[in-house]
Formats: structure tokens, C-alpha cells, sequence
């Protein structure tokens, strides 16, 4: 693989990440705790990569439990994945996905494949979840 910022391969980034789940022994709180303490730009490369799970990148993000079965769709999936939509749920006839553009968690609410609602930043999940006990 080319090298990527600050002149990190993918072995240097594979090293990276093994450090921070040795760290935090596998804790999503400790492992987000940990990223945080990382230089962004290797941050995110972990963020968008194969090395971390989508759970871990969910849980970086918003540092909420998603529920039982999105943490389970999530964990199966590798944080690159999440350059396209993954669906967390669907809850009351709303499909709720989450997606990073450009480095940002986005949460969007359908209703019968119609957006209904878009959510950015670390208070996207929080929001969207209000946005559904209000309005279903």
C-alpha cells in the first residue's frame, strides 16, 4: 500500500491499531478514549480503514450503544464500509443509516425509501433517535 499521511503505510497503520486494542483491551470506550489521543490524520485513516470494525467507528463517533442488533450488523462490517450506507435499524417504519462523509457520521432517517430526515456530527444519532420518538 502508498504511504499515507504523515508517511504512514498500512503496516504502520496495522501497528497503530494493534496498540490501541491492546490499550484498551478491546473496551469501546477505552479504545474511543484512545483514538482521540491519536494525531487526526492517522485518526482518520483508521476511522476509513479495514483495521477497525463499524461498531468502533459508531461508537467513536457518537459514544452511545447503538442497540443490540445494529451493534451486531456493525461489528460484521469493516469501518470502510461505512463510506456507503449501513443500515442500523428499522424502527416504527424507519430505516435508519449511518454513513461518514468526509470524515463526518451522518445519520439519515427514510421512510419508505423517502429521506425524512438527515442528522450530521456527533449528536446525529442522539437527534435522529429524538427525531423518531417524537414524530412515530
Amino acid at each position: 500500500m502508498t504511504e499515507g499521511h504523515q508517511g504512514k503505510t498500512y503496516r504502520d497503520l496495522a501497528k497503530i491499531a494493534d496498540r490501541l486494542f491492546i490499550e484498551s483491551n478491546d473496551n469501546e470506550e477505552q479504545l474511543a478514549a484512545a483514538l482521540d489521543a491519536v494525531e487526526p490524520e492517522v485518526r482518520q485513516e483508521l476511522l476509513a480503514s479495514d483495521l477497525l470494525n463499524a461498531y468502533q467507528v459508531f461508537y467513536y463517533y457518537f459514544r452511545e450503544f447503538p442497540g443490540d442488533l445494529a451493534k451486531e450488523r456493525l461489528l460484521l462490517l469493516p469501518a470502510s464500509s461505512l463510506s456507503h450506507k449501513v443500515i442500523l435499524a428499522e424502527i416504527d417504519y424507519v430505516e435508519v443509516e449511518f454513513k461518514v462523509e468526509q470524515g463526518e457520521p451522518v445519520i439519515t432517517l427514510l421512510d419508505e425509501g423517502v429521506v425524512i430526515a438527515n442528522y450530521h456530527g456527533k449528536d446525529a444519532f442522539h437527534s435522529a433517535m429524538q427525531f423518531i420518538d417524537d414524530s412515530y
